[in-house]
C-alpha cells in the first residue's frame, strides 16, 4: 500500500523543503505529487521555461527517497495566455465569455490552447520523461470541474458539426435520428446548427444529448493529445493517470479512462457527501446510521467501485481527504480516527495508493480554509495523527493490497442513459444516479461487492448483473445480457429500460423494447406517481412488502411456464398487474421488476436474487458498519461513534467507534 502527499513548492520558501521532505519520509509517505498547478511558474512567459525551481524540488524530494507523480499544469493557464488568445476562453451554457482567474479557464476544442498545450506538455515530457525520479503523470486536473465539462464558444459550435457529420454521414440522416420535423426543426444546412442553448423553448432532447456526447469527446479528445506527447518521451514503467471525480456525471468515465494505465479519484468523503446526497437519497439530511463527520460511506463507496470499474483494476486515490475542507456546505471538523478509517476503505474498494491533499494548509488563494496533515503554522492536524497510528498498520496493508479482487455481481453504469434520464427525468426527483443508488447502497448494506461497469465490460465473470435503468435499449445491449443469462446468469432489468433508442427516440416496439425477449414480459402501462403516490405490492420474495412509489409500471407475461409472477399490484389502476416476474432463459434468469423500491425492498430483492446466484454476504451487519474483501481477507469498516458487533462466518466480531477489523484468510 502506498501513501504520498500533493506538495506545492510553489507555495513555499526554498529553505523549508528539505525539512518537509524529510518529515513526510519519517511519517510514512513515499509518493509526492508536483506542478499540476504550476504553468505560470514553469512558463512565465511566452516560450520561456523555468524548470531550475523544479528541478532542485525534486531532487530534495528524492533525496529522500519520495518517488514524483507529475502533473501536467494545463487545468489552470497562466494570464499572459488567456489574455493575449482570449478565443481560448470557455463559453458558458448563456452564452457568456468566461475570464481568466480561478482554474479550467479554457475551450478543450481550442486549436489555439492545443499548441501552448502541446508545448508546456512536450517541455516537460523532454526534461522529466527518461527521469527515473519520476513513477507517472497527471494529466490536467479534474476534468469538468467547477461546471466546465461543456462549453459552446464558436470553436465548440464548429467541432460540434464537424462531429454530428462523422456521426451520421448526411442531414437526412441526422434530422431523422433527431426527430426535427417536430416544431420545423429540420435542418437544410450543416451551418444551420448551433449548439443547444439560449432558446425559447427546451431544446430538442436529441439534439442536447448529442452535444452532452459531443463535449465529452471533446474533452476525451483533449486528453489524448497529451497521452501521445507523453507516451512519446516516458521511459518504460512511468504511468499516465488522471484524477476523476467519483460520482461526477458531465463526463463519460469509461471513454475517459480507456488510454491511461492507471485511474485514479479525489475522495472528499465530507465534502462530497455535501454534493451528492440530496440527489442520490432526496434528502439533504445526513444518514443518521453513521458519524457525523466520516461523510455517507454508500456515497464514498460507489464512487470507490465505479472508479476500480472504469478499468477492471486497483486505482489510486490522487487527493485524500486529510481533515475538514473548505467548499462543501458545512465543512465541519474531523474527529480522530477517521481519516485512518478513509484509508481502510479506500483499500477495501481496491486502491494501491492513496495520496493526501496537502502537506499543509496553505495561506493564500481560494483554499485557505481546506486542511492539510499540518494547521497553517505547521503544527500536526488530525491526519497527520492517524498516518502516525497507521505507520504500524502498513504491513498489514501491504499484505491485502497484494491480493487480488474477486467480485461477482455487476451494477451496469452508463452515461448517455444518464443524460437521457436527466434531460426528460418526467418526474421531479427521479434521477438516474438516485435510482443506482438504491440498489448499490442495498449490496452495501448486505455485505455484497459489486463492480460498477459499462456495457463493453467482460460479464462472464459475475453471476448477478443489475441493470436498474437500461434506458437506452439496443441490440448489441440485449445480446450482451441475453448472453450473460444463457450460461447461466442472474440478471434484473429495471424500470424505464429499453424506453428509447441511442438517439434519445422513443421506441416504436413494445416496451422494454429490445430487451422484451430476454425478460418475457411486455410493459403495457408506466405510470409516474406523485410524492404521497402508492400503489400496494403483493410479492412472494421474502421481505419484499409494502407499496410501489415514484415510478410503477405494469408486466405483462406471456402464458407460458417459463416466466412466473413474483410480484403483483393489487391496488390502484394497475392492481391485478405483475410487478415483478423471473423468465428462464437457457441455463439463467432474467427477472423484471416494475417499480422504483424503496431501500428496504431493494435490500430485500437484492438479498433474493445473490442467494439464487449463490452468493454469500461477506458479513452479517448492522447499520453502520460496512464490509470490503480483497481476496481473502475481510475488512470491517465501523462509521460509527458507537462499537457494534458483525458476524463473519457465523462468528461475532467486535468492531470499535471508528475502527477496522481485519479477518485473515481460514
Amino acid at each position: 500500500m502506498v501513501l504520498g502527499v500533493c506538495y506545492y513548492p510553489e507555495h513555499w520558501p526554498e529553505a523549508r523543503w528539505a525539512q518537509d521532505a524529510r518529515w513526510l519520509r519519517e511519517l510514512g509517505l513515499s509518493v509526492v505529487r508536483l506542478a499540476e498547478f504550476a504553468w505560470a511558474a514553469l512558463e512565465p512567459a511566452e516560450g520561456r521555461f523555468d524548470f531550475d525551481w523544479l528541478d532542485r524540488a525534486l531532487a530534495v524530494f528524492a533525496a529522500e527517497g519520495h518517488q514524483i507523480v507529475l502533473g501536467t499544469p494545463t487545468v489552470a493557464p497562466p494570464a499572459w495566455l488567456s489574455r493575449g488568445y482570449p478565443d481560448t476562453l470557455p463559453v458558458d451554457d448563456q452564452g457568456r465569455r468566461r475570464n481568466f482567474g480561478g482554474r479550467r479557464h479554457y475551450c478543450p476544442n481550442s486549436a489555439m490552447y492545443h499548441e501552448h498545450t502541446r508545448r508546456i506538455v512536450t517541455a516537460l515530457a523532454e526534461r522529466y520523461g527518461a527521469d527515473p525520479r519520476v513513477i507517472g503523470w497527471q494529466i490536467d486536473n479534474e476534468f469538468g470541474g467547477g461546471n466546465t465539462a461543456r462549453c459552446y464558444c464558436p470553436n465548440c459550435a464548429a467541432a460540434f458539426r464537424a462531429w454530428l457529420q462523422r456521426r451520421y454521414g448526411t442531414l437526412d440522416a441526422m434530422n431523422e435520428a433527431w426527430g426535427s420535423v417536430f416544431w420545423s426543426m429540420i435542418y437544410s444546412d450543416w451551418a444551420q446548427i448551433e449548439p443547444p442553448i439560449l432558446q425559447l423553448a427546451k431544446p430538442n432532447p436529441s439534439h442536447v444529448l448529442d452535444y452532452y456526447r459531443f463535449s465529452s469527446d471533446s474533452v476525451v479528445a483533449y486528453q489524448q493529445i497529451q497521452v501521445n506527447l507523453l507516451r512519446g518521451h516516458a521511459r518504460p514503467g512511468q504511468f499516465i493517470t488522471h484524477n476523476f471525480m467519483g460520482l461526477y456525471p458531465d463526463l463519460d468515465y469509461f471513454d475517459l479512462a480507456a488510454p491511461l494505465d492507471l485511474v485514479t479519484w479525489d475522495s472528499y468523503p465530507t465534502g462530497n457527501a455535501d454534493r451528492w446526497r440530496e440527489l442520490l437519497t432526496g434528502s439533504a439530511a445526513p444518514d443518521p446510521a453513521y458519524a457525523h463527520d466520516v461523510g455517507d460511506p454508500a456515497l464514498t463507496g460507489m464512487a470507490h467501485d465505479l472508479t476500480r470499474g472504469l478499468l477492471g483494476r486497483p486505482f489510486w486515490i490522487m487527493e485524500q481527504q486529510p481533515g475538514h475542507v473548505n467548499w462543501g456546505a458545512w465543512n465541519q471538523a474531523i474527529s480522530p480516527g477517521t481519516v485512518r478509517l478513509w484509508t481502510w476503505h479506500a483499500l477495501a474498494a481496491g486502491a494501491d495508493a492513496v495520496v493526501y491533499f496537502r502537506e499543509r494548509a496553505v495561506l493564500y488563494g481560494q483554499e485557505q480554509y481546506h486542511s492539510g496533515l499540518l494547521h497553517h503554522e505547521g503544527t500536526p492536524d488530525v491526519g497527520y495523527r492517524d498516518l502516525e497510528r497507521m505507520q504500524s498498520e502498513r504491513a498489514l496493508m501491504d499484505r491485502i493490497t497484494a491480493a487480488p479482487l474477486a467480485v461477482r455481481i455487476a451494477l451496469l453504469f452508463d452515461y448517455a442513459d444518464l443524460w437521457a434520464i436527466e434531460l426528460q427525468p418526467h418526474r421531479q426527483g427521479f434521477h438516474y444516479l438516485g435510482h443506482q443508488f438504491v440498489f448499490y447502497r442495498a449490496l452495501q448494506r448486505l455485505g455484497l461487492p459489486v463492480d460498477i461497469v459499462s456495457w463493453r465490460a467482460d460479464l462472464s465473470r459475475y453471476r448477478l448483473v443489475l441493470a436498474p435503468t437500461a434506458h437506452l435499449g439496443t441490440d448489441d445491449r440485449s445480446a450482451a445480457l441475453a448472453a450473460f443469462v444463457t450460461a447461466g446468469g442472474i440478471a434484473l432489468l429495471g424500470i424505464r429500460s429499453g424506453f428509447k433508442t441511442l438517439s434519445n427516440r422513443v421506441t416504436d416496439q413494445p416496451l422494454p423494447g429490445p430487451f422484451r425477449q430476454l425478460t418475457g414480459a411486455t410493459v403495457t402501462e408506466w405510470h409516474s406517481l406523485p410524492p404521497g403516490g402508492t400503489y400496494d405490492v403483493q410479492s412472494s420474495v421474502p421481505g419484499l412488502t409494502g407499496s410501489a412509489g415514484v415510478w410503477a409500471e405494469a408486466l405483462q407475461p406471456p402464458d407460458n411456464a417459463d416466466v412466473k409472477v413474483l410480484a403483483s399490484y393489487t391496488t390502484g389502476p394497475l392492481a391485478g398487474h405483475a410487478a415483478l416476474t423471473a423468465h428462464q432463459f437457457g441455463a439463467g434468469r432474467a427477472y423484471a421488476l416494475g417499480w422504483y423500491p424503496t431501500p428496504a425492498q431493494a435490500e430485500a430483492l437484492v438479498a433474493y436474487l445473490a442467494e439464487q446466484a449463490g452468493l454469500t454476504r461477506l458479513a452479517d451487519l448492522p447499520l453502520g458498519l460496512v464490509a470490503g474483501q480483497r481476496g481473502k481477507y475481510t475488512i470491517l469498516l465501523n462509521f460509527t461513534d458507537t462499537p457494534l458487533t458483525a458476524h463473519v462466518r457465523g462468528h461475532p466480531v467486535l468492531v470499535g467507534a471508528r475502527d477496522i477489523a481485519v479477518i485473515p484468510p481460514e
